[in-house]
């Protein structure tokens, strides 16, 4: 990554669910941080291939967290006026 672009950081974990209708991790304590990631590409990279490993087991769930907007909340709204 360059020096000068913007850093937006992403969060991939995931787990397995109780069911396929919510969000709701069978066990927390096996719930896996796949890791921080700098931007978007390299989040959804990490996440795909979490995905492709885990593909038997259709209650197994990755997931990608824009920890930017969590960081920064206001900054979108700030951007769109």
């Amino acid at each position: 990554m360059a020096d000068n672009a913007q850093q937006l950081l992403h969060l991939v974990f995931g787990g397995e669910l109780t069911d396929l209708d919510n969000i709701t991790f069978r066990d927390l304590d096996k719930v896996e941080i796949v890791g921080v990631f700098p931007s978007y590409a390299t989040a959804y990279a990490a996440w795909k291939a979490k995905a492709h490993q885990t593909v038997d087991n259709a209650h197994m769930r990755y997931f990608i967290v824009h920890l930017h907007r969590l960081l920064d909340p206001d900054k979108d709204a700030k951007s769109s006026h």
